[in-house]
Formats: C-alpha cells, structure tokens, sequence
C-alpha cells in the first residue's frame, strides 16, 4: 500500500526536485583524444517549458555518444541554450553553465543569473551556454516511473528514528532501485555518470567551434566542472565552483554532510526568530528557537498536522535554510503547527490537500531518476543494511537536526548497475584555472566541500569563503566581495594569490 506525501506548503521546488542534496583516471575514449566530430548547431526558438525572455536566448539539439565506449554506436539527443553576447568586441568565448542536481534543467539558467543581476561584463564577454544534461528534460530524458502515491518523492532519505526504520525504508530502496532496473526500456540509465556528463561539455565546446570553454557549475555542477578541469585539462579555459560538494561525485560520505550543513546554517534562523519573538512567538534565544525545532519534530512524529509528520517537518526546515528569504513564511508554518502540536489536535482539515491521483506520474521523476542513476553509476555504496543502521546512530547523535535522514540508506545500495568506471581522479597540475567559491553556511553543501575540493586541486585553485547563509554564492549571494573576485577572474583572467575570506554583507547591503 502506497503512503501518500503531502509536500509542506512553501518548500522550494528545486529542493524537491534536485536534493541529493549530490568520479579516477576514466579509461581514455574518443572525444578525449580531441577528433571527435562537431555537430552542426541550428539555433532556433527554445521550448515552450524553457522562460522565453530574454528574447535573445536561442536552443539546439546536438547527437553525443550513448556510450563513449562505443563513439559510433547509438547516440542520444542534448538540448542546449544560448545567451549570446552582443559586443562582439569584448567577447571572449564560451561560459558553461551547470545548475546543480544532478537532474535540474540548465536551458533558463542563463535568465536565470542575467535576471539576477550578472555583471554586465561577464554577459558581455561570454555567450552563456545552458543545458539539459544526458536523461534530463530535453535531452533524451530517462524514467523510473515514479508515482505521486509513492513513498519516495526526494532523494533524501526519511529521518529514522531506529534500526527498524532503517530496515524499513531498505524495503523501500530495494524497490527503486528494482523499479528503475524495470523502467529501463532503451539502456540509457548505465551511462548517465558525471564522467559522461564531462565529455558532453566537449563535445559541446567543439560543436561550438571553441578551442577552449570557460564553466561555471553550482551544487552538484561542482562535480561536473572538477571532472571536465580534470580530464579535459587543456580544454578548460576559466573554471568557476560555487557551492561544492567536495569531489567529481556524490558518495556516503558526501550527502551524510548535509546534516553537518544543517547544524551549521540553522543558528543563522534561529537568530533571525529570536530577534522576531514578538511577531512570531518561537524563542527569545537562539537556544529557545532550537528547542521548538525539537518539540515541534517529536510532536509531528505523534501526531502529524495538516499531512505533515516529523520526518517532512525535518526536510521542510532542511530545505527552507537554502535561501533566508524562506525564513519568514517557515517561521509563519511553525506557529501554525506549534499551536496545533501544544493543542494536540491534527490542524485544520479544512487545509489538507485536496485528493489527487496517487497513481500519476510524478512531477519530479525525471529529475529522481536522474539523480540517482549519476549518483549510483558514479560510486560505491555500502551494500549492508547494518552499516546504514550505524551511521544513523552516529549522525543522529552527532548532528541531531538531520544526521538521521542523511545518513539512511538509499537505493544505490541496491543499484544494478553501479560503479560503471572508476571516479575522475582530480587533476592538481598547471597553473592555478580552478575557482572556488563556498558559503560559509550552506546547510547542502557545507564549507567542508569546498576546503576539500580545493585540497585535492592544490596549487591549482584558490578558494573564496564567503561569510553568508544558504546555497549559491556568485551572482544568487549578493556578496559583493565573492562578486567582484569571481566577475575579475571571468572577465580579466585575474585568479587571487590565496586564499581569500569575504566578509559579510554590509548593512543594506
């Protein structure tokens, strides 16, 4: 019997969709020896689905390998986006941009940063260049037929409160991953990889008629660009990581970090409730707002409200910490569900959801799908439900918000597929080309993804922290310090000497 999962009301879309939450010396093939064939682009008008203004911003589809493997066996389609630059006499190239997932769609991320007030110089110097990467939207997309009705509706795990809910959701793991074992009609989800994802970018930056490519990745987009600076090392002009999750893949280790992400981003909410306690009654301490957090999860745990039990209130909060402009209306959720927890009554009936059809197709399954075939096929996962189990016992003592939601088994312990090849081993040689740019608070992708990244590209990267809260650092942060050394390192070549700590935004700022 299918659970149904009512999603809280004001959880960011792309938190849904694309949580994760997130490749060692990939065996030579074709489009790595540089002869590859380049495809003739036909710009033309991008897709109804993909945001139309500006009016300038232009798609194409273009063949790649299914299987670099075997460059001249089937191929499959990619849609690309265009955003070129109207000074013809300051532009430079080519800029790569990936939005993160894996599974998010990249055709509108150029309106996206032009929207939010990307440097002039940078629009001018470059065309941007978006996409659906292999199995997303546009680009040949894959299935695993995922349902509304399902209880798998994110890629983070539920909080497990024992072992045997661990058990229970390895139940639930092993019937995905089975699920999209069935569900793979035409062979494409073997080969969705992060290292496949890296020589598409080439096979794009030749169909461009570029030399070379400039890139510019967030969340798991870090993965992508630290793999194409790894295996395309003279190809790779300026590279731009924003919001890392520490190396060309998503392992155990790599989303278990997201529950120390939510310790460290949390206090800056708390703060900010503290200040409000007036408006909205939650703790007149940091340590106050903490503790409603906890009495509200154990309430929801007994009791749900409005459809939401303790296990969605975690996530909620979880993904409500991306962006502090979600503070205010998860500050609003709480009284609501604090009032129902402290009356021990369900909430108003009135606010549920209206019935739906728990057997239709998934809005977010292609972006599911996506996820957990790159995340699989990249890396291994413990296969013993036990290790699962233990892990949750560590991280729900060590990092209480979250640590027993990220740790919990997924279903790549049951993958069919999964490792394809090994990792791409980070490349540290040449001069310093990587950029790194990391919030200091980012509950997804905590600073520790970025120190690590930059550890493995040594004397080759330079990382910028940035004092600030959520995910998504150039351009989505505002912070003028991080803005300005990434807009001089894009536009001008100019790569800090060291490391450099931005502080936090001015007042008004």
């Amino acid at each position: 019997m299918h659970r149904k999962w009512n999603l809280p009301r004001g959880l960011p879309l792309l938190a849904v969709l694309c949580l994760t939450g997130v490749l060692v010396g990939a065996p030579p093939v074709a489009a790595e020896e540089g002869g590859e064939p380049a495809a003739q682009l036909q710009w033309g008008p991008c897709p109804e689905d993909v945001p139309a203004e500006p009016p300038q911003l232009q798609c194409a589809t273009m063949p790649v390998p299914l299987n670099y493997g075997d460059p001249g066996g089937a191929q499959i389609d990619l849609m690309i986006s265009r955003l070129a630059s109207t000074k013809p006499d300051k532009r430079r190239g080519v800029l790569l941009l990936n939005p993160g997932g894996p599974g998010g769609s990249g055709l509108g991320l150029s309106k996206l940063l032009a929207t939010q007030e990307m440097p002039v110089d940078v629009l001018d110097s470059y065309d941007l260049i978006g996409m659906d990467t292999r199995g997303v939207g546009h680009s040949s997309p894959v299935s695993c037929g995922f349902t509304v009705g399902q209880p798998y509706f994110t890629n983070i795990p539920p909080y497990a409160a024992d072992d045997a809910a661990v058990a229970e959701q390895a139940a639930v793991a092993q019937g995905v991953a089975a699920q999209c074992a069935a569900n793979d009609h035409e062979g494409r989800l073997p080969h969705l990889t992060t290292a496949n994802n890296a020589r598409d970018l080439d096979r794009i930056r030749a169909a461009l008629g570029e030399e070379t490519a400039s890139f510019l990745g967030y969340s798991y987009g870090t993965a992508v660009g630290a793999a194409y600076a790894s295996m395309f090392p003279d190809r790779a002009d300026r590279v731009v990581l924003d919001s890392n999750i520490g190396d060309t893949f998503l392992d155990q280790d790599g989303m278990r970090r997201y529950a120390r992400g939510t310790e460290e981003t949390f206090p800056d909410f708390a703060r900010w409730a503290a200040v409000r306690h007036d408006s909205y009654g939650l703790g007149r301490t940091p340590e106050e707002v903490r503790a409603t957090y906890f009495t509200l999860a154990e309430g929801l745990d007994k009791k749900p409200v409005d459809g939401i039990d303790g296990g969605l209130f975690r996530f909620s909060v979880f993904a409500s910490l991306f962006n502090t402009k979600s503070y205010d209306l998860m500050a609003q959720t709480w009284q609501t569900q604090l009032a129902a927890v402290r009356a021990g009554s369900a909430g108003d009936p009135a606010a549920a959801e209206p019935p739906i059809d728990l057997e239709a197709v998934s809005p977010a399954d292609n972006s599911l799908t996506v996820f957990l075939a790159t995340t699989c096929n990249d890396v291994e996962w413990p296969e013993d439900v036990g290790a699962y189990q233990r892990a949750v016992a560590e991280d729900r003592e060590q990092y209480p918000l979250f640590g027993a939601a990220t740790a919990n088994i997924v279903p790549c312990a049951y993958w069919k597929w999964g490792p394809v090849e090994p990792p791409v081993q980070i490349d540290d040689s040449g001069s310093a080309d990587v950029l790194i740019l990391q919030n200091q608070r980012d509950p997804v992708t905590p600073l520790r993804g970025g120190e690590l990244l930059d550890e493995k590209f040594g004397e080759r990267s330079r990382l910028v922290t940035a004092d600030g809260s959520g995910h998504g650092v150039y351009v989505l942060g505002k912070n003028p310090c991080a803005l300005n050394i990434a807009t001089d390192y894009l536009v001008d070549g100019t790569m800090p000497e060291k490391d450099v700590a931005c502080g936090s935004i001015p007042a008004g700022g």
